[in-house]
């Protein structure tokens, strides 16, 4: 087999702040910030990236606009966050391995068949990108689609729709619910401070980004459930799944 060429960022030469702060209310020092490569962002062939510092050339993309969302301010407003959506057949999570911590995250895939993924601040985790997700903490409000939203707006500055559930990776310490979603707003500009950078990817060259063979396995749940619907994303309101 042909292994495919890893994509190789471009880094700027200088450490630069983020431009939010960490949740204790400190500066962020990014070691290593990537450079912005924006040429490619309306072009459905071309691997984007966005960084905090940068103005995006376009106003919107595949008719929604890049524009700041508000986010809920307290845990029932997340809890209550729309977006979710009612999946009559989901499944139950199977019990979890001795240690093993829960999580949700979401693929945010856009109608011209690009994924976003984020760049963790200085490398967290050891992923150059990966799919945003984070440790689902169970309270009177919370839901794992909410938590998912959640994760995804932190660390991309995207709000975003549940259109499809894909399925649960068990990682190195967590075991992740997965849910395919479509962008409805946010900007990824807005980016949280654990993420250094946002990029949007063609489905078939993110195993070329994606540098974890756990995220692999996440993209072949979504070409599956793009099989599934004659290789379109789902649309839940169609009345057709």
């Amino acid at each position: 087999m042909i292994q495919k060429k890893k994509v190789v960022f471009a880094y700027e030469e200088e450490p630069a702040f983020h431009l939010r702060p960490d949740d204790a209310g400190q500066d962020v020092l990014i070691k290593r910030p990537h450079k912005p490569v924006l040429q490619g962002l309306t072009n459905p062939a071309q691997i984007a990236t966005i960084t905090p510092h940068c103005e995006l050339p376009v106003g919107a993309l595949n008719g929604v606009p890049f524009e700041p969302w508000e986010p809920p301010e307290d845990a029932e407003g997340w809890g209550e966050v729309d977006g979710q959506l009612i999946i009559e057949d989901e499944p139950d999570v199977a019990p979890l391995k001795p240690g093993q911590k829960f999580s949700t995250g979401l693929v945010i895939m856009e109608p011209d068949g690009r994924l976003w993924m984020a760049s963790p601040t200085n490398g967290f985790g050891g992923y150059a990108a990966t799919f945003p997700k984070g440790r689902f903490e169970e309270d009177e409000w919370s839901s794992w689609q909410s938590n998912a939203i959640k994760e995804a707006w932190e660390e991309t500055g995207l709000k975003a729709y549940i259109v499809a559930f894909l399925g649960d990776v068990d990682r190195s310490t967590t075991r992740t619910r997965y849910y395919l979603a479509k962008r409805t707003g946010g900007t990824p500009t807005d980016m949280g401070w654990e993420s250094q950078a946002v990029h949007l990817v063609p489905l078939k060259r993110a195993r070329e980004v994606l540098d974890s063979p756990y995220d692999h396995k996440v993209v072949d749940l979504v070409e599956k459930v793009l099989q599934a619907h004659g290789g379109r994303m789902p649309d839940p309101w169609s009345g057709a799944g």
